[in-house]
């Protein structure tokens, strides 16, 4: 028999529905909460606070567990303190798990013990499909549910949907894919009033209201374990521009009105940002998923693009990794112009939630922190953002709020702030992490509180004056809570202005930046407070009330062009963004200047601010540079050069050719002469390239043919590239010898032991590191080894060795994203498998050990594409005794 679950007392109605439409009032289309399966044998589970480590000044303890939630994907709070909690229990291969769907729950600390005691179900629906994100903003619920945004606004604020009172609303929609986690996110809120979204890599054809199309291209994915409902087709789109005339790959961050309107994208090209957070200065901040040993933590500059996929959205990284590049630089295009910096990349993991503390419970030296989950590495990392020298926040170096190192079963999938100023960190709790799949079947799940020790929760009362609740919710902790404050004090207009003046004077900086947003959109007397700001001692001020009066409608060239020469490239970077959306002809003058003022050839940040700004006027902009420096192409400086590679002028061209064949200039610069040449690609830079590829310099000779090979084979194919390589005995398609390579078929059945029993046995670390060496032809651990399958440093540490020995006695059970197979059936009768790294012609294919092969297009018969078949053979395949897995796990686990 199901049980009923304790705590949850009301029945959950639910809304069918459809885009932009009012729900259906036909009672049989709503029904009541499903009862989960049978759990009596399986006992809700949590981690232990003692096995967590935090900083000593600080306490942690549990404040919600299972069954009053299961499997939180993502946490939001309200005004009263209540966190709002979406649930995941339909993931992946348990989609059906819960066939009324999965819901979003309601929990409150009724008594200010520090502890939940209520939980109530705000909505479910079979709709919802393991939703990976939920907002609250004042009754407004939002949820990430591909393929919309949907809000659910609780018209009598009873804290349960109705579909006869209560309404539902898509605002936008279109996104891939359903019950997959590289689609939608949560929605957030940002100081600016505006609401803002976050897709990840799966592709979206998005729409609104207005009728306005965003595509999305760029991705390579179109199925994966669990079989995720896919919309459209991402590649489809992929390079084609969107309705604003731009051209935007997935994953990408975009910023709208709250009703959906007005979309704009804020930076694009991520692999799988799970979330990002806003400071109340404006700046946003971004964590992201990778391929391979290339987690990041990242400041996002508006209209960033962040390198994963080209710019035509055609080429995964992999594809384009340049020889002795490593993995980070190549993973997110470093080397390449047009691409932002990286931002804090810390190596394999899965982040999820992110958060920005600015005021609250915790000790003054955390306002102003940045956390950030790390579900495979079990930790919350912490950062401190700051306004340093050249045009970037500089995160610095990561520390640790809450980490749990020895227990593989924490891993927290959000971290918020409470309205009561602590910070909330929601666990998953699950041995594995990745894959797609969970592994708990008691669907466990826990909300931890971060305060101080000894702290009591306090949440301010509100009454009925809106202005009063105004000022109080824009001071609040928690983000949405100030939005919340926001509306209120935009809506009062010039009555909110004695607030805003005292708000002004708070002691708290954080405080102060929320007020100024609210200057300019209140009336003239707020506007020219705000215009005052432009002048302040503080470069930070003086960026925040720009980025308040541009957000108010402010006239961005005028300001512009009192603040073109202000001494601080952040500022100037401000500015230089502004700009990106201004007719050449109004904006060329500003551009220039704003690139002559370049001081430091190594300020990525400024480089691409300008770069964006000089988007479609690239030859003018250069043309009036190079004659203003009056430079010698061999006496270029540092800055210069850098100028040019980014702005890519085909009249630097001859230039160009000469430093690239100095032998006055370091290598460095001849290098950097070399690839600019390469993003050129005219004809004279092409031919430069191809002959570099047989000559002396064999650095650059290894980077021509490289190029030669990647570009040569159809992007340069018009400069006769193809016969080139033939003639000069690079590459011949028709003499070119092809190895078949099929991974032997998988026992359907094992042998072996079951994962935990062999997970339970005594391994010898000395004993495993021997038995290494069969890993070596496809994984790199210790510095040694083929890059073709996952690093395995910190595999087992990270995912627990039970999860290891499931993966090496079945490996297609789960395979890590990057890592899908594809099988080429040749014209001769020979297969190939391996992973794609290029769909040009030829196709570029690896194998196992690493093997690279190129295969002419005709010379394939038929391509299976993702045929869900791990490349890697299993453990009895490769003759592994049970406790020769014991033992190899036991010497990864020392990695």
């Amino acid at each position: 028999m199901n049980r009923i679950l304790p705590n949850i007392g009301l029945l959950c109605m639910i809304a069918g529905g459809h885009a932009h439409a009012a729900p259906p009032r036909n009672p049989d289309a709503y029904v009541a909460q499903q009862e989960l399966p049978d759990l009596s044998d399986k006992a809700p589970k949590k981690v232990a606070v003692a096995d967590f480590t935090f900083p000593d000044d600080l306490e942690v303890t549990v404040w919600a567990t299972t069954p009053m939630f299961f499997n939180p994907t993502n946490m939001d709070t309200d005004a009263a303190g209540r966190i709002y909690v979406a649930e995941g229990v339909n993931y992946r291969h348990h989609e059906n798990r819960r066939p009324g769907g999965d819901r979003i729950m309601v929990l409150e600390d009724t008594d200010g013990d520090g502890t939940a005691d209520k939980s109530i179900c705000f909505v479910q629906e079979p709709a919802l499909v393991a939703p990976l994100g939920v907002s609250v903003f004042d009754n407004k619920i939002v949820v990430a549910q591909p393929p919309s945004i949907i809000v659910y606004t609780d018209v009598d604020r009873d804290l349960k949907f109705d579909p006869a009172i209560d309404t539902r609303e898509e605002i936008l929609t279109g996104a891939n894919a359903r019950n997959h986690d590289h689609s939608l996110h949560a929605t957030t809120a940002g100081p600016d009033g505006k609401w803002y979204f976050n897709q990840g890599n799966c592709g979206a054809l998005l729409s609104n209201r207005d009728g306005f199309t965003l595509r999305l291209g760029g991705s390579y994915y179109n199925s994966g374990a669990g079989n995720p409902q896919w919309f459209n087709d991402p590649t489809e789109y992929a390079g084609k521009p969107s309705d604003d005339g731009k051209i935007w790959l997935s994953g990408a961050v975009g910023r709208m009105n709250p009703d959906g309107s007005s979309i704009e994208i804020m930076a694009h090209g991520m692999r799988n940002s799970y979330e990002h957070c806003h400071s109340s200065f404006g700046d946003l901040f971004q964590n992201d998923n990778d391929d391979r040993v290339s987690c990041r933590n990242t400041w996002l500059m508006e209209g960033g693009f962040l390198g994963y996929f080209s710019k035509d959205g055609k080429r995964s990284w992999s594809s384009d990794k340049r020889p002795d590049q490593d993995i980070p630089t190549a993973h997110w295009r470093q080397e390449d112009p047009g691409t932002i910096p990286s931002g804090d990349v810390y190596g394999s993991g899965s982040p999820t939630g992110i958060a920005f503390y600015e005021n609250g419970a915790l000790p003054e030296k955390y306002a102003g922190s940045l956390f950030s989950c790390e579900a495979r590495q079990r930790v919350i990392f912490s950062y401190q953002p700051t306004l340093g020298k050249g045009a970037a926040m500089d995160l610095g170096e990561h520390s640790e709020l809450l980490s749990s190192k020895d227990n593989v079963l924490f891993r927290p999938s959000d971290v918020m702030v409470g309205a009561d100023g602590a910070i909330y960190v929601s666990d998953w709790f699950d041995s594995g992490v990745g894959g797609h799949k969970d592994v708990d079947e008691s669907m466990s799940g826990t909300i931890y509180r971060i305060a101080p020790r000894g702290f009591k929760p306090v949440i301010p009362e509100l009454g009925d004056d809106p202005l009063e609740n105004g000022a109080k919710m824009l001071t609040s902790p928690a983000t949405h809570v100030r939005n919340t404050g926001f509306e209120l004090l935009k809506a009062a207009g010039k009555d909110a202005l004695p607030i805003l003046e005292e708000l002004l004077k708070n002691e708290d900086r954080w405080i102060r930046a929320r007020a100024v947003w609210l200057l300019p959109l209140i009336g003239s007397e707020g506007t020219e407070i705000c215009r005052g700001r432009l002048t302040h001692s503080d470069p930070e001020q003086r960026l925040l009330a720009f980025r308040a009066l541009r957000n108010a409608g402010a006239d961005v060239l005028e300001i512009a062009r009192v603040l073109v020469t202000d001494p601080s490239p952040a500022v100037r970077r401000e500015i230089a963004v502004s700009l990106r959306s201004f007719p050449a002809k109004s904006k060329q003058e500003l551009v220039v200047k704003l690139f002559s003022q370049l001081d430091n050839a190594d300020d990525r940040t400024y480089l691409e601010a300008c770069g964006l700004a000089a988007e479609g006027m690239e030859p003018e902009v250069w043309k009036s540079l190079v004659q203003s420096a009056a430079q010698e192409p061999l006496e270029w400086s540092e800055e210069f050069a850098r100028i040019t590679w980014r702005l890519q002028p085909e009249a630097a061209v001859p230039a160009l050719i000469d430093r690239v064949h100095s032998r006055k200039l370091s290598a460095s610069a001849r290098r950097l002469a070399f690839d600019t040449l390469a993003f050129i690609a005219t004809k004279d830079a092409v031919m430069t390239i191809a002959d570099f590829a047989n000559g002396s310099n064999k650095s650059l000779a290894k980077q021509a043919r490289w190029w030669l090979f990647n570009r040569g084979l159809d992007e340069w194919e018009s400069y006769g590239i193809r016969q080139l390589l033939k003639q000069r005995g690079i590459y011949d398609p028709d003499k070119i010898t092809l190895r078949g390579i099929v991974t032997p078929e998988q026992p359907k059945t094992s042998n072996l032991p079951p994962a935990t029993e062999i997970a339970a046995m005594e391994g010898d670390p000395a004993r495993g590191k021997i038995q290494s060496a069969r890993c070596m032809m496809c994984h790199r651990f210790e510095g040694n080894g083929v890059p073709f399958g996952p690093d395995l440093t910190g595999w087992v540490k990270d995912q627990g060795a039970e999860e290891f020995i499931n993966a090496l006695v079945v490996p297609s059970q789960s395979i890590a994203h990057g890592y899908e197979a594809t099988r080429l059936h040749l014209n001769n009768g020979l297969q190939i498998d391996g992973i794609v790294r290029s769909i040009g012609d030829p196709i570029m294919i690896e194998s196992m050990s690493g093997l690279t092969q190129l295969v002419p297009k005709n010379r394939i018969k038929r391509t299976e594409k993702r045929i869900f078949k791990s490349l890697m053979l299993s453990a009895e395949q490769l003759g592994l005794t049970p406790q020769d897995i014991a033992d190899l796990a036991a010497y990864l686990r020392t990695l």
